[in-house]
């Protein structure tokens, strides 16, 4: 059996994350600070990967100043407190293969010091030397302390009502880091 890692290439990889409320959406992306991912024989098999919390940008709003606030109120407790929480991660606890190339991988995120398990469908291309990943997770906020305006906390929230559940897009990229032979 063939063991390879790949390591995740920040710079090469990104996530892309989507809030959205009764009126409209935000989005934006956040960084990849690390990662890895453990393939046996050419299928995944494991693996973790680690989010800057502190990298998270807004794309749809334009205005610097407007911007700048909502950065510091995502960074702020009502969201994801990312001076006591610069890192995000999911640690992959089981690969279930769904068809060539595409399985379901399930894991722990943990989010503010708060692990949860939690899965998505992705799809995998592999050689010998790079790795990529591509898939989305969907997160219910609430489970991880983020309870700003959701509908299952606060009453009477009308249009200011933000949806419980927030989306991340990867798309990840990564290069081969070793590779050992394994007699079985």
């Amino acid at each position: 059996m063939e063991t390879t890692n790949f390591k995740i290439d920040s710079s090469n990889s990104n996530i892309d994350w989507t809030g959205r409320k009764v009126t409209g959406a935000h989005n934006g992306t956040i960084g990849i600070k690390e990662g890895h991912f453990i393939l046996n024989d050419g299928k995944i098999n494991g693996g973790n990967i680690v989010i800057n919390t502190s990298s998270i940008k807004i794309l749809d709003v334009t205005d610097p100043d407007t911007n700048a606030q909502f950065a510091g109120h995502l960074a702020s407790d009502d969201f994801f407190s990312i001076e006591k929480f610069p890192t995000a991660a999911f640690d992959i606890l089981s690969v279930k293969e769904v068809s060539n190339g595409k399985y379901y991988l399930e894991g722990n995120l943990t989010i503010k010091d708060i692990t949860h398990l939690a899965g998505f469908e992705t799809e995998v291309k592999s050689n010998q030397n790079t790795l990529s990943l591509v898939g989305k997770l969907i997160i219910d906020r609430t489970k991880y302390d983020i309870k700003f305006r959701s509908g299952n906390f606060f009453k009477d929230l009308g249009d200011t009502l933000i949806y419980n559940d927030f989306e991340l897009d990867f798309n990840i990229t990564a290069e081969a880091a070793f590779s050992a032979q394994s007699k079985n």
